[in-house]
């Protein structure tokens, strides 16, 4: 699996565009960056891509719209516009707020080849916006998400000049029998940190309604 597809929240939102947000959340924390880049960890996290591809495991981009045994679900606000760019990995789904931020991208990748623990992969999720620069965490789980292996990371980070605020949710999904393929999806809300609390109502419309659930 290439690492570049699984990281490319963090870097293809660049032209693209998101904003996440909880309203109990302290959102004035997010414009302070952290003083140095470097993550909390002793050690450097290790992405989840680079993870399953040391397990022998490969990712294929695949289309959400096109599965028949995962039914994934990404609400669309009013003003919401579906969003495409020739830089994203094929089958990618963007809808943004105009042209710019805030946008919301889904990513689905079909993993074939080795097998791997999905508890122990899954806790590498959130290293992708660990790594970014000057990454401040506001929010983190490890907790399944509708019964399946996943990571949240919620904080904000420097993008071109500017602090961005993003939600990151991956999610290790089997689909329905009786192939029970295995997915990598994730899902990422992004937008300017300045603007977190405007755009709350409808952050938090598109990720409470983000659904992912095997077909039978």
């Amino acid at each position: 699996m290439s690492r570049k597809h699984i990281a490319a929240t963090f870097a293809l939102l660049a032209v693209a565009a998101a904003g996440c947000g909880a309203q109990s959340a302290d959102y004035t924390s997010l414009l302070t960056a952290t003083t140095s880049a470097k993550p909390t960890e002793t050690e450097t996290p290790v992405p989840i891509a680079q993870y399953l591809e040391s397990a022998g495991v490969v990712g294929q981009p695949v289309a959400a719209d096109k599965l028949t045994d995962l039914k994934i679900t990404v609400p669309r606000p009013k003003g919401w516009q579906q969003y495409s760019n020739p830089r994203f990995a094929p089958g990618t789904r963007v809808i943004a707020k105009g042209d710019t931020y805030p946008t919301a991208m889904l990513m689905v990748f079909q993993l074939t080849g080795g097998d791997f623990d999905a508890q122990k992969a899954i806790e590498h999720g959130n290293a992708d916006a660990k790594l970014s620069e000057n990454f401040r965490q506001l929010n983190a789980s490890l907790d399944d998400f509708k019964g399946f292996p996943s990571s949240m990371i919620e904080g904000s980070y420097d993008l071109n000049g500017r602090r961005m605020h993003s939600f990151n949710r991956v999610v290790l999904a089997t689909g329905g029998p009786p192939a029970n393929q295995r997915y990598l999806v994730q899902f990422t809300v992004t937008g300017y940190a300045d603007k977190a609390q405007a755009e709350a109502p409808d952050m938090e419309a598109i990720i409470g309604g983000f659904d992912v659930a095997a077909t039978k």
